[in-house]
């Protein structure tokens, strides 16, 4: 009786060593599992500790790229005012070839000549625009001056903001170039046949129809 006792009692002693073999196994695997995730974490950490350096270098690279484009936009501002503003700055139109124009697309050109003569020129330069002859528009000597004179106007004057680039160049239209313009176009509008077929004499500066 007391012999079956003790081999039961080494049968149960046995499984329990035999399952704590399998928990230690268990536990081992478990152990190896975490060690092995706790690695892969570390890897993860130290990638992303060098994503954040490498953020912040591009921050940094950032900043200093803001700097840049302003003191780009300040420069701009010098060549080309308000080029970076809402309101645009102007650019001068295709050179109208007069040479080859007719019909429809010759008026409209020199339709925009004539607004500008009407509303800019003639109200705002005095005994200089009263020298242009009523027959300017037939005269293609006129037509080529008044165009580039026109489109300069507008480049130095239609521009949201002044420098001392443009200030310089308000200056030399209005002293040098509009006086030598107004000059030429006078003296090719003085005795001009047109003139002679609408009054029957000729024409002298400053007349207007």
């Amino acid at each position: 009786m007391a012999t079956d006792a003790l081999a039961a009692a080494l049968l149960q002693l046995s499984d329990h060593a035999a399952k704590l073999q399998e928990l230690d196994s268990r536990e081992a695997g478990h152990a190896t599992e975490i060690g092995e995730r706790v690695t892969a974490l570390s890897t993860l950490a130290s990638a992303m500790k060098g994503t954040l350096d490498d953020q912040a270098v591009i921050l940094a690279g950032l900043q200093d790229l803001d700097e840049r484009v302003m003191a780009l936009a300040v420069r701009l501002d010098e060549i080309a005012p308000g080029a970076h503003e809402s309101d645009h700055p102007y650019y001068p139109s295709p050179s109208p070839r007069f040479w080859r124009l007719d019909g429809e697309a010759r008026e409209d050109a020199i339709g925009r000549l004539r607004a500008w003569v009407e509303h800019v020129y003639q109200p705002g330069y005095g005994q200089l625009a009263a020298s242009l002859a009523a027959c300017w528009e037939q005269h293609p000597l006129c037509l080529y001056v008044l165009d580039w004179l026109s489109e300069l106007w507008s480049v130095l004057y239609l521009q949201p903001l002044r420098t001392t680039g443009t200030l310089a160049g308000q200056a030399e239209w209005q002293t040098r170039l509009l006086t030598a313009a107004a000059e030429q176009m006078a003296a090719e509008t003085a005795r001009c046949e047109h003139a002679v077929l609408r009054t029957g004499r000729p024409a002298r500066i400053g007349t207007r129809a």
